[in-house]
């Protein structure tokens, strides 16, 4: 049985820093791209960031710089670290594996997702 279930989201001032945590039950992440996707009100569904089954991370230019992803294989668990939150960054979060190594920014290069955690700034 594999799972993606997303933790961490929450109500946070402008400037300030939120951790959201993937449990990716059922997955390797060694074999796996594994991205982390917004979708603000009456907006598409985004990429913010995504990393590899060796490591290497991407991210979106609005995140660039204040947004790091991260991993532990042994944990199952991936990571998504916010700093210098701003209003824009309000949407819902949501965790996605894609089934080869190497990844693509693109919703549609991902099969499962996790049910979301909202992050609200203010």
């Amino acid at each position: 049985h594999v799972q993606l279930v997303e933790s961490g989201g929450g109500s946070v001032e402008a400037g300030r820093s939120l951790t959201l945590s993937c449990k990716a039950d059922g997955y390797s992440l060694v074999t796996h791209c594994m991205g982390w996707f917004r979708q603000a009100p009456g907006k598409q569904r985004e990429g913010v960031a995504t990393i590899d089954a060796e490591g290497t991370a991407s991210y979106a230019e609005s995140v660039k710089g204040r947004f790091t992803i991260v991993k532990d294989n042994a944990k199952t668990t991936l990571y998504l670290q916010m700093n210098s939150l701003k209003f824009e960054d309000t949407a819902m979060y949501y965790c996605a594996a894609r089934p080869i190594p190497q990844c693509k920014l693109g919703q549609q290069y991902y099969r499962d997702w996790g049910q979301g955690t909202q992050v609200t700034v203010s």
